[in-house]
């Protein structure tokens, strides 16, 4: 199977995720991590928020006390003056309940999206902080569901967990006060069938955690169809593969309804469970209580008043019921979230780092061995590229060229030997420090779906001046009177607006605008046509000069003013020299000058 074909298999078959917790104090865990990282920080807001869902929750315990004198007083009494005062309590509690409610759900939605919001960005600060071989094994879809989908789904949390379960919490303990100073003996009968509920209860959760779960495996496998499906979309037309891709997007969307309809299943039966306990405990209380008030033990007041506490308190509690399914599907998601900001990058900053080196530096390589896995890819490679001055390396694909670029930039480590930048190794350099020395210019130029000026710029700030010097330096000003909107216009998703030598001009100046010592150049002519290639070859050598530029070519053409060229095969260096030197001697250089110019 071939490395597409076994990323695809990987996409549209999600690994087998985690274990589920199985104990309550895994699932408090949990929400604990939560609270001390992101919810901890508005605790003020939700403690006012918490004071006004007990007043509303409280609210219910009261209307439902007040049907005692309703019916004691009112409607059998016949005391009209108790009407009076009777109907303004019960306005009173609907006043509050009304006032209360608009201003927690109101401060907790605030506190919802602020979490979401600092939880969203810590996520992803952190994933791309993540070295190369996390994201080649995690692709973009599953890391948008990530960010996007788990992070999505806590919101829940807050709607209807917090904000929920904290009125009906309120509500239950406010009505089941009234029912018990009522009589405690029928509020027992009502809650007779409770206990049948907690063994099929704990199952029933455990299996909502699993088929949540299995839900967000599905939705990052369909996030990556779409991802590739859409970035791909010259190559799925040219190939003529779009019932393919929808046949493969279907299959998935199958699987996906499946499991949503198993987890809405589960969810729905502990209210439904909580349904069959409720009309057992009517029953029980109807036959029981009914047998009083015939006897002449309780009057009509008292069966009415609990009869509506009762009644009121099981909605609450049957919404408490299905909130126990949202926890169940929140803790899978923030499971996911903890494992996810827990995972270490394995490339990190030293603890004891060195200062990055002053003025333009030499880079060496000693020794150096590197293996993906099982492959050995760089064989003590030890090569050199004099300060200032340009190094091109050559060499058949799989030589090892770009892995070298890697190094220097900390993509990955070295199995052995040292990597060193003016003798300082990159190991012992800041991160930030370390890719603050260099520019790279690749075939492919990477644009943002933003503005010329802002992916020319960046995050820096630059003069009109700097900025102007730039764009002729790199012969975007050549172009720059067709577009409508000058410097403003959007380049469209990555940079499709632009030509492929118009987007090369762009990373040039922007490389320009960096200004750092040390430049790489990886293939930055290749993908052009010959005109193209002429004014980007030219842009690059003005790039060039004053800095230590190491240069990765196919075309030895474009190396032929090399001040050294590095030959390379399969990880080690095979010959070194001018272009003179290497054509003057017979060598692998020569053979590939031949190969490619026919001499």
């Amino acid at each position: 199977m071939s490395d597409a074909a076994d990323r695809r298999a990987r996409a549209d078959k999600p690994g087998k995720p985690p274990a589920v917790p199985k104990s309550r104090a895994e699932l408090r865990l949990l929400f604990g991590w939560l609270w001390r990282n992101y919810l901890s920080r508005y605790k003020g807001l939700m403690a006012i928020a918490m004071l006004f869902m007990a007043i509303e929750g409280s609210m219910f315990g009261l209307l439902a006390y007040m049907m005692k004198p309703m019916f004691d007083q009112v409607l059998i009494g016949g005391d009209g003056s108790a009407l009076v005062w009777v109907g303004l309590v019960v306005m009173a509690s609907f006043v509050v309940r009304a006032v209360a409610g608009l201003v927690q759900k109101t401060l907790l939605t605030r506190v919802s999206q602020m979490t979401v919001g600092d939880l969203r960005l810590a996520l992803l600060e952190h994933i791309m902080r993540l070295d190369p071989g996390f994201h080649q094994k995690h692709g973009p879809g599953y890391l948008i569901q990530r960010v996007e989908g788990d992070v999505g789904a806590i919101t829940k949390v807050w709607t209807t967990l917090i904000t929920g379960a904290g009125r009906d919490f309120v509500s239950l303990i406010s009505l089941f006060g009234v029912a018990l100073a009522l009589d405690w003996k029928w509020t027992l009968i009502a809650l007779v069938g409770a206990p049948l509920l907690v063994l099929p209860s704990i199952v029933v959760q455990r299996f909502i955690r699993g088929q949540a779960r299995e839900v967000r495996d599905i939705a990052a496998s369909l996030s990556t169809r779409l991802n590739e499906a859409f970035h791909g979309i010259s190559a799925v037309k040219l190939n003529r593969l779009e019932r393919y891709q929808a046949k493969r997007y279907k299959a998935l969307t199958k699987r996906r309804i499946k499991a949503e309809t198993r987890s809405a299943f589960g969810q729905a039966m502990l209210p439904g469970m909580i349904d069959l306990m409720s009309g057992l405990g009517f029953v029980g209380v109807l036959w029981f209580g009914g047998q009083e008030i015939l006897n002449g033990n309780k009057q009509v007041g008292d069966f009415m008043a609990f009869f509506t506490a009762i009644g009121l308190a099981f909605e609450p509690l049957r919404r408490l019921g299905a909130i126990s399914g949202v926890w169940q599907v929140a803790a899978a998601s923030i499971e996911r979230l903890k494992e996810m900001l827990d995972t270490v990058p394995a490339l990190r900053d030293p603890e004891d780092p060195l200062p990055a080196p002053n003025g333009v530096p030499a880079i060496r390589l000693h020794d150096v061995q590197l293996a993906y896995g099982e492959t050995q890819v760089l064989h003590g490679l030890t090569l050199e590229a004099e300060a200032g001055k340009t190094t091109a390396l050559v060499g058949a694909s799989g030589a090892g060229k770009t892995t070298v670029f890697n190094l220097l930039t900390r993509l990955v480590d070295p199995t052995s030997g040292t990597v060193e930048i003016d003798g300082i190794p990159v190991s012992m350099m800041r991160l930030s420090d370390l890719r603050g020395l260099i520019s790279i210019v690749s075939q492919d130029a990477l644009l943002f779906d933003e503005s010329l000026r802002d992916n020319i710029v960046l995050d820096g700030e630059v003069s009109d001046v700097a900025l102007t010097q730039a764009l002729d330096a790199a012969h975007v000003s050549d172009f720059l009177p067709q577009l409508d909107q000058g410097l403003d216009t959007p380049v469209g998703v990555r940079g499709s607006a632009l030509s492929g030598g118009q987007r090369q001009r762009v990373a040039i100046a922007r490389a320009l605008l960096r200004d750092t010592p040390v430049l790489l150049l990886d293939e930055a002519t290749s993908a052009l046509d010959a005109q193209s290639e002429a004014v980007v070859q030219e842009a690059l050598e003005r790039l060039s000069v004053g800095r230590t530029t190491l240069v990765i070519a196919h075309r030895l053409s474009t190396v032929r003013n090399a001040d050294r060229i590095v030959v390379m095969d399969r990880g080690r260096v095979v010959d070194q020299g001018t272009h003179d030197e290497l054509i003057a001697r017979a060598g692998p250089y020569r053979d590939l000058y031949a190969l490619q110019f026919d001499t």
